[in-house]
C-alpha cells in the first residue's frame, strides 16, 4: 500500500488525510502522516472516557451515582442533552454513554468537570501518549469558535477559518492518528483499565451510532466497527477498532481536512472509510 495511492484516494475526496492502522495483536501497522498533530475535536471523548473507567476501578467515583444536570448547564450541541429542554437526572455512567454513542457534548462536560484534565494528561503520559491532551471543554471550543469567527458556526468564510484557534492543534485538543490508535489498541487488549471496564468501554465504542465514516468501509454483517468521530470546521475524523470473524482486530484512525469550508461534503466522509478498509486489507494480507 503505497503513499500515491493514499494521496491519490484522499485529493480524489477534496481533502488532505492522515491514517495510522495497526493489528492490535501482532503490531504490523501501516501510517501515513500517522505522528503529525492534529485537533481532536470530539475525539477527546475517548481518554475521557477511559479516565472515568479508571478512576471507577480505583473507587475514586461511584459510575452509578445520579447527577441532575439543569437546563442552565447545558451545552450547545445537536444530540442527547444538549438538544434537551428540561432538567435530567441521569447515572455518571450513563453520561459516558450518552457521550460516546451520541457523541453528547452536555453529558462529556459534566464528566470532564468531575473527572478532572490533570488527570486524564497524567493518565496519557503514564501511556506514553504524549502527544495526547485534553485541555478545553466542549463550552470552551463552542465559546472559542464564536470569539474568533464573530458568529457561530457553521457559517465560516475562509478568514474566519483561519483565526479558529480549535484547528490549530498547538492550542486546542490533540492527538495524532497513531496514539489516537494506541489508545484503542490499550482498551482492546484489556491494558487501559481493569477487564471489566474495558470490557464495558469496547461495548460503548461499539453503540456509536455514526455509519457514515469508518463503519461506512466494512458493510458486512460479521464484521464489528466499533469507535468514535471527531468533527469541527473543514475537520472530519474517525478512530476506531475493526474486527473480523476470524479473530482479526485493527485499531485505524483517519483525520481529514478539507479543501472546502462547506458543511455537507459526503466524500470527505466516505473516504474514511474507504481509506481505513484498504489500510486494513493491507494489513490482513
Amino acid at each position: 500500500m503505497g503513499v500515491p495511492e493514499l494521496e491519490a484516494l484522499f485529493r480524489a475526496a477534496g481533502v488532505r488525510g492522515r491514517l495510522f492502522a495497526a493489528d492490535i495483536d501482532t503490531g504490523r501497522e501501516v501510517a501515513y502522516g500517522a505522528d503529525e498533530p492534529m485537533p481532536t475535536a470530539s475525539m477527546f471523548k475517548v481518554p475521557l472516557l477511559v479516565e472515568f473507567c479508571r478512576q471507577a476501578d480505583a473507587g475514586l467515583l461511584d459510575p452509578r451515582i445520579r447527577v441532575t444536570v439543569t437546563a442552565a448547564e447545558r451545552v450547545s450541541g445537536p444530540t442527547g442533552i444538549s438538544s434537551m429542554l428540561d432538567d435530567v437526572t441521569i447515572s455518571l455512567r450513563d453520561l459516558a454513554y450518552l457521550m460516546i454513542a451520541v457523541s453528547d457534548n452536555t453529558s462529556a462536560d459534566t464528566l470532564l468537570a468531575r473527572i478532572g484534565r490533570d488527570a486524564i494528561n497524567a493518565m496519557l503520559d503514564g501511556f506514553g501518549l504524549a502527544g495526547t491532551r485534553v485541555v478545553h471543554s466542549c463550552r470552551e471550543t463552542n465559546a472559542s469558535m464564536a470569539e474568533d469567527a464573530g458568529h457561530g458556526w457553521p457559517f465560516l468564510d475562509s478568514e474566519d477559518l483561519a483565526r479558529l484557534r480549535v484547528l490549530d492543534p498547538a492550542r486546542t485538543n490533540r492527538s495524532t492518528p497513531r496514539e489516537l490508535a494506541g489508545l484503542l489498541g490499550l482498551i482492546w487488549r484489556d491494558e487501559a483499565a481493569s477487564a471489566e471496564s474495558c470490557a464495558w468501554m469496547r461495548g460503548v465504542l461499539n453503540l456509536q451510532v455514526w455509519p457514515h465514516r469508518l463503519a461506512s468501509g466494512f458493510p458486512y454483517d460479521d464484521v464489528g466497527v466499533s469507535g468514535k468521530t471527531g468533527t469541527l470546521p473543514t475537520l472530519r475524523s474517525e478512530a476506531g477498532v475493526v474486527e473480523y470473524p476470524d479473530g482479526g482486530r485493527y485499531a485505524v484512525a483517519v483525520s481529514t481536512r478539507s479543501f472546502s469550508s462547506a458543511l455537507n461534503q459526503p466524500r470527505a466522509d466516505a473516504v474514511i472509510g474507504t481509506a481505513a478498509r484498504m489500510a486494513v486489507d493491507h494489513l490482513r494480507r
